[in-house]
């Protein structure tokens, strides 16, 4: 959990009046007592009214809210028009988060910024021989990649040639027109690109470990150095 979460989960747990020990917090979140003392630290000096102190709990006085979220004109419009598009061209589990990001984003803005938020004309349309199967396979090697989790893979290339390989997923591009996936091959013992829409079936084939010269910082270099 990134910090910023944590700390907006630990005034939620707070809220009411409600005296919380930070090892009851530590636990509900996942983390050690000492960071728990450093988040309430990093509130206090923010000026949030946080009464108590370590061994006894903590809580926050009643009237205190969280400041209504604020977005610029600007942010507004990447943030819908990035949605939109995900939810066009994003994987399966990417557009559904896409549309209740959209909601959300709806639901705490002030007035006059959701005014501007349902004026934001900018659009993405699915075309008809866009919707296949990448889909589910974009949400694969994106949470492939996020776990470091090897996929056995079954492949097209581009004259219909079936291919079997063993990759380990490092990250996915869009340009435009379909997905690629940047991967490790075990095949090859070389970095490759896979464009999703060749894809005919992906599965689980166990963990690995980043391994020096096959990691995503490793083909950045790689390719900073071919083009120079």
């Amino acid at each position: 959990m990134r910090r910023a979460d944590r700390l907006f989960q630990i005034l939620q747990y707070l809220r009411g009046g409600r005296l919380m020990t930070a090892g009851k917090l530590a636990e509900r979140l996942e983390v050690t007592p000492r960071t728990i003392y450093r988040d309430i630290a990093h509130l206090v000096g923010s000026g949030v009214p946080i009464e108590g102190e370590a061994g006894v709990g903590y809580l926050m006085r009643d009237g205190y809210d969280l400041p209504p979220l604020m977005f610029t004109h600007d942010e507004i419009v990447a943030l819908i028009a990035g949605a939109r598009i995900l939810q066009t061209w994003g994987g399966a589990k990417m557009a559904a988060a896409a549309e209740e990001a959209l909601v959300k984003i709806d639901t705490v803005l002030p007035e006059d910024a959701r005014l501007r938020a349902g004026q934001v004309q900018i659009h993405a349309v699915q075309m008809p021989w866009a919707e296949r199967a990448w889909r589910e396979f974009l949400d694969q090697f994106e949470e492939a990649a996020e776990n470091c989790m090897r996929l056995e893979m079954a492949y097209e290339d581009q004259d219909g040639n079936p291919t079997a390989r063993v990759v380990r997923p490092l990250g996915v591009w869009f340009w435009g027109k379909v997905w690629t996936a940047v991967c490790w091959c075990e095949l090859r013992a070389d970095f490759r690109m896979f464009r999703l829409d060749r894809v005919v079936s992906a599965k689980s084939a166990g963990r690995f470990r980043p391994e020096r010269g096959q990691t995503l910082r490793d083909f950045y270099e790689m390719e900073a150095y071919l083009r120079h």
